[in-house]
């Protein structure tokens, strides 16, 4: 590839696609900035730090498969940051198989993670590629927490918090829209189950006396990462929101089963889309770490024993550039510990992710393993 880069950001002019830019360019990593508009690619590249360690090659593709498999050959890696995911994802999967490269999105949408487990699994592993999605704060954070729980012997279920105080991206909140009006499943003694419809639960964030409303906001991914795992039982995720948001995403939900009954799955497609961008016209600006805090808590136990983590840290968003730019150097260098349909943390384990995180600066150190220095 040009300038020798095995790397392709497809989404590179979006918000999130910015900051994954940035973080590889910090590494020195050279990629491909893909995407619609060649304006707004170099736009976006322009905007890298005068620190960058290399600069990213605009390069327009048109969204078919076939196009983007010629792009994407030669490359080691494919970072798919365009949504949502469930609308418009699978070209970009079929490409990135087709040309033999890794695959890692930014996706929160499980209906799209569990058709990349079920269609693309066998064809990733098969040529001993990664198929990882959610490699992002939503759903790894969580993930890595839990994978610290689960360090302690005898564990089996895990009841994992969120609490993030950023806004939403134009493209997060199509993509949550989605999620929030489909079934959400929770794992239920290995088997996953459905959340009743309308569902919220009240949960005490960690370091605050506040009581706060939660939703599944989709189910999350943990309860399909370990729904095969050999010790976890139960897996459960919220997300802790206002009272506006939670309120907000009631209405809908309610609006939404009433469309249901009327509209084709096509046009309710279109008319999450249409919320979305009437709830998120423009994008936020860039997260300061001093007021988008934060809390990542996971409740564990198991038969006689039990674990609670709490992770304190900063900027979602920026977290989720360096998940990808971690897991995209560990491809590089072939560090990848399984194939196929994958986890964050099975792929590239879970305290190596934490580790990046807290040499970023935007998560605390986290606790030693059990057993270890004292």
């Amino acid at each position: 590839m040009a300038n020798k880069a095995e790397v392709v950001v497809y989404g590179a002019s979006g918000y999130t696609g910015k900051l994954i830019n940035e973080r590889l360019a910090q590494r020195g990593i050279p990629f491909i900035a893909a995407g619609r508009s060649q304006k707004r690619l170099e736009e976006a590249l322009a905007e890298l730090p005068s620190s960058a360690k290399v600069r990213g090659e605009p390069r327009t593709v048109e969204h078919n498969e076939r196009a983007l498999t010629e792009l994407f050959k030669g490359a080691r890696v494919v970072v798919n940051v365009t949504g949502p995911f469930g609308q418009i994802g699978r070209p970009v999967a079929e490409a990135t198989l087709a040309a033999g490269a890794h695959y890692v999105d930014t996706t929160g949408e499980p209906d799209w993670m569990q058709l990349l487990k079920s269609d693309f699994h066998e064809g990733y592993k098969k040529k001993r590629l990664v198929c990882c999605p959610a490699l992002a704060y939503m759903w790894a954070a969580g993930e890595v927490a839990a994978e610290l729980a689960l360090e302690t012997d005898g564990i089996d279920s895990v009841d994992v918090l969120y609490a993030p105080a950023s806004l939403p991206t134009i493209a997060s909140t199509l993509s949550f829209l989605r999620m929030v009006t489909k079934g959400q499943y929770f794992l239920l003694n290995n088997q996953l189950a459905l959340w009743p419809k309308n569902a919220t639960i009240t949960a005490s964030v960690p370091h605050a006396h506040q009581i706060m409303r939660c939703l599944p906001w989709g189910g999350g991914a943990e309860p399909l990462w370990y729904q095969d795992h050999p010790r976890v039982r139960n897996a459960r995720t919220v997300v802790a929101l206002s009272d506006e948001g939670v309120n907000w995403i009631l209405s809908v939900q309610k609006e939404y089963e009433e469309a249901a009954k009327r509209l084709s799955p096509a046009e309710l497609e279109e008319l999450t889309n249409k919320w979305g961008n009437e709830r998120t016209p423009v994008s936020p600006p860039r997260e300061n770490p001093d007021y988008n805090r934060t809390v990542i808590s996971v409740r564990a136990r198991g038969r006689n024993v039990g674990r609670e983590v709490v992770l304190y840290g900063s900027a979602s968003y920026e977290q989720t550039g360096v998940f990808i730019a971690e897991g995209v150097q560990r491809l590089l260098e072939g560090k990848e510990k399984g194939h196929g349909w994958i986890s964050p943390s099975q792929a590239f384990g879970h305290r190596e992710l934490i580790r990046a995180l807290v040499e970023d600066n935007f998560l605390q150190e986290p606790p030693p393993r059990p057993g270890r220095n004292g």
